[in-house]
């Protein structure tokens, strides 16, 4: 939520982001906490006027993570009528020592675009927005009660993530450029909060024809080395 002038930015307008963190084996939500509120939320922002919406997820993200070119999908538009809280964005503000008459535009009613991205927590130093005081990583089911219509987001987030892993996967980076079945294995699992059978997870991946085999990985003993993948 940079800058206090609402002549920059497109008029009730927002985007929210959940970010998913995993690190080959727990999927994790990146989650905001605003100074002296205790209130929590997903990080988001504004459009500017002289933005496409790509680029204000993109530059937020990055402000949030660190990390550039991350894969993101835009899932969703937010616009129920009761989902704005101006009382919380007032304590917000005032938490912060702004000025509430020049930031009340903050406090009207804003239809926000989904969307969700999905990294590596383990290579990202999380950076807190220039309102809140702390950014950590939540467990999914330790997400804490979010502001406004967050934890609505954050559902379907993972709902749609989880129905269109299989299409989806390839551009996610993920995994490293080559990689066993037992790794592509565990993401699905991790996102999906499900055991697999490994012969018909290997059948299905497979059937896809997204991926080319390599040599074998070889650490222990020869004849149990798995065999290398990649992404067609």
């Amino acid at each position: 939520m940079k800058g206090s002038d609402n002549t920059n930015f497109i008029p009730n307008l927002s985007y929210d982001c959940v970010i998913f963190g995993f690190n080959g084996k727990t999927l994790k939500i990146l989650i905001l906490e605003y100074q002296n509120t205790g209130f929590f939320a997903l990080p988001g922002g504004f459009i500017r006027k002289n933005q496409s919406l790509k680029e204000a997820v993109d530059k937020g993200v990055e402000e949030r993570t660190g990390l550039k070119n991350v894969f993101l999908d835009q899932f969703q538009v937010f616009g129920s009528l009761d989902r704005s809280d101006s009382f919380a964005m007032r304590k917000i503000l005032e938490a912060n020592n702004k000025d509430i008459e020049e930031n009340k535009w903050m406090m009207n009613r804003f239809i926000t675009v989904g969307h969700y991205a999905l990294i590596n927590y383990e290579d990202v130093d999380p950076k807190p927005d220039h309102l809140s005081d702390s950014i950590g990583w939540y467990a999914i089911e330790d997400v804490p009660r979010l502001m406004m219509d967050h934890n609505d987001i954050v559902d379907k987030a993972l709902e749609v993530l989880r129905n269109n892993i299989s299409e989806k996967i390839i551009g996610m980076n993920l995994l490293p450029q080559k990689f066993t079945m037992k790794q592509l294995q565990q993401v699905f699992e991790a996102i999906l909060d499900q055991k697999l059978r490994r012969t018909s997870f290997q059948r299905k991946m497979l059937s896809l024809d997204i991926l080319e085999r390599h040599e074998k990985l070889f650490e222990g003993k020869a004849h149990k080395a798995p065999y290398l993948y990649s992404f067609t």
